[in-house]
C-alpha cells in the first residue's frame, strides 16, 4: 500500500515534523510512504525510512504567507512555482499512491492553490484513483470571508474523501476556528493529538526544578527570550534554561548569554533531551504551537503560553485560550509581554501547579493509519 503525504512548511517546521512523525506511524503500520516536501529542507528532523521528495523549496518572508521566496530568498516566479507543480504532478504519476494526504490545504496554502489543485486533478485522472485526505491540526486561521469558506467546500466535494482532523474533540474542536458546515461535519475524522516521538531518555546532569524557556530561531523567537532574561533578573535566585532554536541558534544563544551575564540563567541550542527536561523543570514558557502544547499536556507541566501573533496571526491565541480555560495554563498575550508580566506568570504558574490533563488522546498518528485502512477496506 503507496501513501504520499505532500506538506509544505513556510515557517517554522512544526507541519513537516508532524507529517514526519504521521509517516513513521504509517510506515510501522507497514504502508509505504512517500513524502513530498515543498518548504526548505530540514535536516535536524528524523527521515529514517521515509521516502523524501523535495520539490524547489519556498519559505515565507516574515509572516507575509502570500508572497512566497524561492531558495535563494528572492520572490518566486512563475516559471520557479511552474517548476514546482510539474514536480509534483511527475512525482504522483510516478508513484500512484493508493492513498494521498495534503497536509492543511484546502483549508489553507492558499498561495499555493494552483500547484495543489494540479496535484490533485492528476490523482483524481489516474486510472484507479486514490483514496484523499486533508489534514489539519486542532486550530486553523479562520477565513476571511464566507468567499474563502465556500472555496474550502469546493474543493472538499470536489477531490476528497475525508478530513483527518489531529486534535481530540473533547479538548480543542475544529469549529473553534473554522465555520463547520453539515457537509464538512460529515467528512471529519478526529484522528486524536499527534505527540511527536522521541526525546523521552533522561536528561543531563542538569538539576530539575529549573524555569524551562523555549521559542523558535531568529526574530520569531528573540523577543521571547530577551523579555525571559528580564524576568530572570526580577525572579530573585530563581534558574532559568533558555533553550534556542533554528537556523541561527549558535548566534542567538552568543547574544542572550550577553544579556544574561550574572545571571542564574543558562542558554543554549534546542537539545534532544528536550521532553525529559521538560518533566523535571518547574514550568515552562514559551509559545503555543501545536507541539508545544502536546508536549507540555503530556508531560503534565505548569506553564506560561506565550502565543505568536505577529503578522495577524490568531492561531496560537486561539489555542493558548483554550487550554488555559481547560487546564489552567498561565497565559500572556502578545500585546501585553514584558519582562514584569511574565514573571508575574511565572509565579503564578507556579502557585497553580501542575494541571491534570489526563484522558486526552494522544494517539493521534496510529489511529490516522487506522482510519485510512478502513477507509481502503471499504472502497468500493
Amino acid at each position: 500500500m503507496r501513501v504520499s503525504i505532500i506538506v509544505t512548511h513556510l515557517l517554522g517546521t512544526g507541519h513537516l515534523s508532524r507529517m514526519l512523525t504521521l509517516a513513521k506511524a504509517l510506515r510501522a503500520m507497514d504502508m509505504s510512504v512517500q513524502l513530498i516536501s515543498g518548504g526548505m529542507p530540514a535536516d535536524h528532523l528524523d527521515r529514517t525510512g521515509i521516502d523524501v521528495v523535495q520539490l524547489p523549496p519556498l519559505r515565507a518572508d516574515g509572516t507575509d504567507f502570500v508572497n512566497l521566496l524561492d531558495d535563494r530568498g528572492e520572490r518566486a516566479g512563475p516559471a520557479y512555482l511552474g517548476g514546482r507543480r510539474s514536480a509534483l504532478v511527475e512525482t504522483l504519476g510516478r508513484t500512484r499512491p493508493d492513498v494521498a494526504i495534503t497536509e492543511l490545504f484546502p483549508f489553507g496554502r492558499r498561495a499555493l492553490a494552483e500547484e495543489f489543485e494540479a496535484g490533485l486533478a492528476a490523482l483524481k485522472d489516474a486510472p484507479r484513483p486514490p483514496i484523499v485526505f486533508a489534514s489539519v491540526r486542532d486550530v486553523l486561521a479562520p477565513p476571511s470571508s464566507e468567499k474563502k469558506a465556500m472555496r474550502t467546500r469546493t474543493m472538499l466535494g470536489r477531490f476528497y474523501d475525508g478530513v483527518l482532523v489531529h486534535s481530540d474533540p473533547a479538548v480543542i474542536p475544529l469549529e473553534t476556528s473554522w465555520p463547520v458546515t453539515p457537509d464538512v461535519a460529515a467528512m471529519l475524522r478526529y484522528t486524536g493529538f499527534i505527540a511527536a516521538a522521541g526525546g523521552e531518555e533522561p536528561g543531563g546532569e542538569e538539576p530539575g526544578g529549573e524555569i524551562l524557556v523555549t521559542a523558535g530561531g531568529g526574530p520569531v523567537g528573540r523577543r521571547l527570550f530577551e523579555t525571559a532574561v528580564g524576568a530572570a533578573r526580577l525572579s530573585d535566585a530563581m534558574r532559568w534554561r533558555l533553550l534556542v532554536g533554528g537556523a541561527d541558534a549558535g548566534a542567538q544563544c552568543e547574544r542572550v548569554a550577553e544579556l544574561a551575564q550574572g545571571l542564574p540563567v543558562a542558554v543554549e541550542p534546542v537539545r534532544a533531551d528536550y521532553r525529559a527536561l521538560l518533566r523535571r523543570c518547574a514550568a515552562a514558557v514559551g509559545h503555543c504551537g501545536y507541539n508545544t502544547a502536546i508536549d507540555w499536556m503530556r508531560a503534565g507541566v505548569p506553564g506560561v503560553f506565550v502565543p505568536f501573533a505577529e503578522g495577524g496571526e490568531v492561531e496560537q491565541t486561539i489555542r493558548a485560550r483554550l487550554l488555559a480555560a481547560r487546564f489552567g495554563f498561565s497565559l500572556v498575550e502578545d500585546g501585553a509581554l514584558s519582562p514584569q508580566a511574565l514573571a508575574d506568570a511565572v509565579h503564578r504558574a507556579l502557585r497553580i501547579g501542575r494541571p491534570t490533563v489526563a484522558g486526552i488522546n494522544l494517539d493521534g498518528a496510529a489511529e490516522s493509519g487506522r482510519l485510512i485502512l478502513a477507509a481502503l477496506r471499504d472502497r468500493p
